[in-house]
């Protein structure tokens, strides 16, 4: 029998998570100091957490715009109605612009997020998706500004 506690998220739980979103790389002592809980009981939360694939991983916040992809763009791509649903998946395989690809219900069938250098480079991807014979469609929108809620906003 396996001793993960198997209860549900807390709010405890939860103000570990807004830590950890703000912030990855915080010490355990630094999140058991904010949330009133030992560096070993913070350690034990988070390990529970991964393993429920509540915290499926941790990530780097990465400058696209100091890389030199400052360009950010969302692209509604539109497939043949046989089209499977993994397939849409694999378009975003072997196009390295495409930052995330997400499949919807509805029109249009998926939505591709992308960061380039400028539009000339824009229209290379776009025209590239165009050209490799699954899409039937795409509509364009270059990103102006964004901003992230934090999810104690939700």
């Amino acid at each position: 029998m396996s001793n993960i506690d198997l209860s549900p998220v807390d709010g405890t739980d939860r103000e570990i998570l807004e830590l950890l979103r703000l912030n990855a790389r915080r010490t355990y002592g630094d999140i058991g100091d904010q949330v009133g809980l030992s560096a070993p009981a913070v350690k034990r939360r988070i390990d529970r957490l991964e393993a429920h694939g509540v915290i499926r991983g941790y990530t780097t916040v990465i400058d696209d715009g100091k890389l030199g992809r400052p360009l950010e763009a969302f692209a509604e791509l539109r497939f043949a109605g046989s089209t499977r649903v993994d397939d849409i998946e694999s378009i975003a395989s072997d196009v390295p612009e495409i930052r995330a690809l997400f499949t919807v219900a509805g029109d249009p069938d998926a939505l591709a997020w992308i960061r380039v250098q400028d539009v000339q480079d824009l229209k290379r991807v776009i025209d590239r998706l165009r050209n490799s014979g699954k899409i039937t469609g795409t509509k364009t929108m270059m990103v102006l500004g964004s901003s992230i809620r934090s999810q104690t906003e939700w």
